[in-house]
């Protein structure tokens, strides 16, 4: 068995092809169906393909990481030096003889390359993006409804986010690129729903609806405890934490179980150990799943807040039962997690529910604005 470099651009114009061709059916069919439609609806509409795609992507990724399967093919951003599985066969089928439940499998490599395909199509979207907003500003005789600036800087981060998916698999699963990459998985979603809101605007003439101050403010703080929870909980599932207490609402049998907070909250160590190579101790991953979940119990009451006062707004009642749904599932699936055993439907649920309530929460902040 054979160990390949960990870089190898050889197969990166085919792979890039691949992405293109994926992206393609799609965006003709967009092409169709806004083809009598205005500069602004075109940009709308490829926005939210665009929106929809990441939002996919973004779930494929939780269940590349639920199946192990995110060094499925061992380096990057191919697969021993091939566009996909088939051209390493070989290679897989040794390094799988070698181990049969290891990290590399046909079928896991398979699924860390179709991962690799999406984002590619996802990037390739974000480019048309881009260059559409940038031909719609200079044909236009005024300023568009939104900057081109927008999706530029939409383009910058999903190279950024390809950086970080290029040391996930280099790193082999370092916990913290892991966590960083999910993070910045997310906030391109968060990019691309704050301008699909403000395109949308642009085309149907709504103006911002008129938020208080302090509810406004309860949106910012709701908002930025959901991220750190969302961080939490990436490193919860970037370090296999989650079967580290297995009961509710106590952890271990217990209201405060042994944790050492200094081993698992150590940010730069490889998968499973300490930044000074000793085994990471159980202690440790039950200070990650521990903290998760206190977290969780203020992000719940702040978001039952914010949901209780957004119904107050006629024009954010919808909003408000949306967060106040997804609240619900974030719940259920948390729990699920916890007393069934990490399975994979309830993992995906709390994944997608969780970049739903960012997105909600973007769209309303976008949407609204102080009087």
């Amino acid at each position: 068995m054979t160990t390949p470099a960990l870089f190898n651009i050889a197969p990166s114009l085919r792979i890039l092809l691949l992405g293109v061709l994926l992206a393609v059916p799609p965006l003709l069919w967009l092409a169709y169906r806004q083809r009598r439609g205005s500069r602004t609806a075109w940009m709308q509409a490829l926005t939210m393909l665009t929106l929809f795609l990441t939002f996919d992507l973004i779930l494929f990724g939780a269940f590349t990481r639920l199946t192990d399967s995110g060094l499925g093919c061992p380096d990057w951003p191919g697969c021993y030096g091939h566009a996909s599985p088939v051209g390493a066969n070989a290679h897989i089928d040794a390094a799988q003889s070698a181990l049969s439940d290891g990290p590399v499998t046909q079928g896991k490599a398979w699924v860390e390359m179709i991962h690799r395909y999406l984002a590619t199509a996802v990037g390739f979207l974000i480019t048309v993006l881009t260059l559409s907003a940038w031909r719609a500003r200079f044909r236009a005789a005024r300023a568009d409804t939104m900057s081109p600036w927008w999706p530029t800087l939409t383009l910058v981060w999903v190279c950024i986010q390809g950086a970080f998916g290029a040391l996930t698999v280099t790193m082999k699963l370092f916990p913290v690129i892991v966590t960083l990459h999910l993070l910045a998985g997310l906030f391109l979603l968060v990019l691309l729903g704050w301008q699909q809101v403000r395109l949308g605007q642009g085309a149907d003439g709504r103006l911002p609806v008129p938020m208080g101050s302090a509810l406004r403010g309860l949106l910012w703080v709701s908002m930025t405890a959901v991220w750190l929870q969302v961080a939490l909980g990436a490193w919860v599932s970037a370090n296999y934490a989650v079967l580290a207490c297995s009961d509710f609402p106590r952890c271990q049998a217990s209201w405060w179980p042994l944790m050492d907070f200094e081993q698992g909250f150590e940010f730069w160590r490889p998968l499973g150990l300490t930044a000074g190579g000793e085994v990471l101790g159980f202690a440790a991953l039950t200070a990650i799943h521990y903290v998760h979940r206190l977290v969780a119990c203020v992000v719940l009451l702040l978001l039952g807040l914010l949901a209780w006062r957004l119904n107050a707004v006629p024009a954010l009642r919808q909003a408000s039962r949306w967060l106040a749904a997804l609240t619900a599932l974030q719940l259920a699936t948390g729990l699920s997690n916890v007393l069934l055993g990490w399975p994979m439907l309830a993992a995906l649920a709390h994944t997608g529910g969780a970049a739903a309530l960012l997105l909600v929460m973007t769209r309303t902040l976008a949407s609204s604005r102080t009087p």
